[in-house]
């Protein structure tokens, strides 16, 4: 070994060990072992931000933006809205949030669509009446097994996909991983669904996102628009779709008066204005299930490149401007672009309309605008706006668009036209200039500290490789398993990386891998495919460890789930990853 390795393997066992340990942010530590290495003369200057620049970390940020993109278009919720349902077996509703989890972790970023499908999944089994630990963890697990799918699924997809471009000249495309990625996905969706979630100890959860106790009850407005289908049908028939979405139909509003009672049996018309009782998010869905507006929306909306809008909570001190005052009386609206929806007075009910309604001190307000005037709105009103309460309003007229762009990116990138990185900014662009995104999104989508992660292993990992490193690694495999068939070295290789990548970040552990890979192919004369494709599949099922993969970690406290319960099912799981795996790679991408 020489001194060059040496000094490499001992920077990267220090690397594993703070990252493992976990005290330090893991993008810290990457980015400090970076200087290091370029101070130690390891890497030079000119190749240290090198990094920043490489397509795979071009690739996932953007990645990352159109995701938001396709979330806020309504584009995610057209598919999710058919998963919820309280009244499902439970291994058919595990299996049904599973395949529609892995679908959209294929064409989006994984940890999107387990945040997206999360809340929809704790809803059900809040109705079910049972522990959301029994359908989180293999909703977690499938979403990461459908990012295996395709290139732009998951981060190491994206990584062994540039290094094969480097390394060999031509990388993998989009679809290159599917047939196996299938195979393996379909094979784990059915272990979860059928046999996984019976294997997870059930447990109270800790501090659930979902309080009952803790969420605010806001009584707001919305308007019938013209080409509303709840236009017909009488005020008791939306009663089943507000119970969907725990929402009081409290009564209706027409030519600004409200009519007696809950008026049940009154025809809804264009135009009429409902009054609901609900928190934020479930008021924001029925509105979006009964194909209604917000109040006061249409004067924020200005045709297709409209501003995104924005949901906020704030709280009425005493001495505020908008004390005994309206809405109405402030002009709220009309001078200043945000429009008061709704507003919560320690359970009150109200005959006036929110509007006219005088704000006394203590009340909650929901405030609906651009998000670029509300903290300024906020701030002339003298309210104190609630951190982490801001909801996102989804643009549900810009989902087919959305849809529509997303996919021309793709196909061009697919059909060899356009290089993904730049089909995916062009996709990100038009986002933009049609404020399905806004400024700001683009730039909060994007996971930094994973991105500098990235950036500051790539120099670090090509050093190693310079330095013989990955290669002394593969003769030792090759060494230690001399005279085995090559489809057991590939095991050993996937197992050993599989096991890397449940103590650490996924993306780490494919930069590791994939030059050990190439080299353990070159010494036993084999195509060095298989040997890539294994090390994407194993780096991607982190199975055993809360750690491994940030669904994991993202599904620990709202599932109530502790260090030692992701084995349970992992470790099956991940046996039944390797051999469906194996036979599937040597079967499409033989040796």
């Amino acid at each position: 070994m020489t001194t060059d390795q040496t000094f490499l393997f001992a920077l990267f066992g220090s690397v594993f060990v703070l990252l493992i340990w976990g005290k330090i942010r893991y993008d810290l530590v990457a980015f400090g072992a970076l200087v290091i290495s370029v101070v130690a003369g390891f890497v030079t200057p000119d190749e240290a931000f090198s990094g920043f620049g490489h397509p795979a970390v071009v690739i996932i940020a953007l990645v990352l933006i159109v995701s938001r993109g396709l979330i806020n278009s309504g584009a995610v919720e057209l598919i999710s809205s058919v998963v919820l349902s309280s009244n499902r077996p439970l291994p058919l509703h595990i299996g049904i949030m599973s395949v529609v989890g892995a679908a959209l972790s294929a064409i989006i970023n994984n940890v999107a669509a387990l945040a997206l499908l999360m809340s929809l999944d704790m809803e059900a089994a809040e109705k079910a009446k049972r522990a959301v630990a029994l359908s989180l963890m293999p909703l977690s697990f499938a979403t990461i097994l459908g990012g295996m799918i395709t290139l732009i699924g998951t981060p190491p997809n994206i990584v062994i996909a540039q290094y094969r471009e480097r390394v060999l000249g031509e990388g993998y495309g989009m679809f290159d991983f599917a047939p196996v990625g299938l195979c393996v996905a379909f094979a784990g969706i059915v272990f979860v669904a059928l046999i996984g979630w019976r294997l997870i100890p059930q447990r109270e959860p800790v501090g659930s996102i979902r309080n009952d106790e803790d969420t605010d009850l806001f009584v707001a407005e919305a308007q019938v628009p013209e080409d509303s289908k709840s236009i017909g049908l009488t005020m008791n028939q939306l009663y089943p779709l507000a119970n969907e979405h725990d929402i009081t139909v409290l009564g209706l509003v027409r030519r600004g008066r409200r009519l007696p009672g809950f008026a049940r049996y009154e025809e809804i018309r264009k135009d009429d204005h409902l009054v609901l009782e609900g928190d934020p998010k479930s008021i924001e869905a029925f509105l979006g299930g009964a194909q209604l507006d917000f109040a006061g929306k249409e004067k924020h909306e200005h045709g297709l490149t409209s501003s995104s809008l924005k949901l906020a909570e704030a709280i009425v001190p005493e001495g505020a401007r908008i004390e005994g005052r309206s809405s109405n009386s402030l002009r709220l609206l009309s001078r200043h672009g945000v429009t008061l929806l709704g507003a919560s007075r320690q359970g009150k009910r109200f005959r006036e309309r929110v509007r006219k309604l005088k704000i006394e001190s203590g009340d909650m307000l929901l405030l609906l605008g651009p998000e670029d005037r509300l903290t300024e709105v906020m701030s002339w009103l003298g309210v104190l706006p609630l951190a982490e309460k801001q909801h996102s309003v989804i643009q549900r007229k810009k989902a087919s668009l959305a849809i529509g762009l997303f996919l021309g990116a793709i196909a061009l990138s697919v059909a060899g036209l356009v290089y993904l990185p730049v089909a995916l900014a062009g996709c990100v662009i038009a986002f933009a200039a049609l404020s399905v995104v806004s400024g700001r999104e683009v730039y909060e989508s994007v996971e930094w500290k994973v991105i500098v992660l990235l950036a500051s292993l790539i120099p670090l990992g090509i050093a190693l490789e310079n330095s013989g490193g990955t290669k002394l690694i593969a003769e030792l495999i090759v060494a230690q398993t001399a005279g085995w068939p090559h489809w057991a070295i590939l095991t050993v290789l996937i197992v050993v990386t599989m096991t890397l990548s449940d103590f650490l970040n996924n993306v780490a552990t494919a930069l590791i891998a994939a030059p050990i890979g190439l080299d353990v192919a070159n010494a036993i004369g084999a195509s060095p495919d298989p040997f890539l494709m294994g090390v994407a599949v194993a780096a991607s099922c982190a199975f055993l460890t809360p750690i491994g993969h940030k669904n994991n970690t993202i599904i620990m406290g709202p599932g109530g789930y502790r260090f030692g319960d992701y084995w349970r099912m992992g470790l099956p799981l991940e046996i039944l990853v390797v051999t469906i795996s194996v036979p599937a790679i040597l079967f499409f991408w033989p040796l």
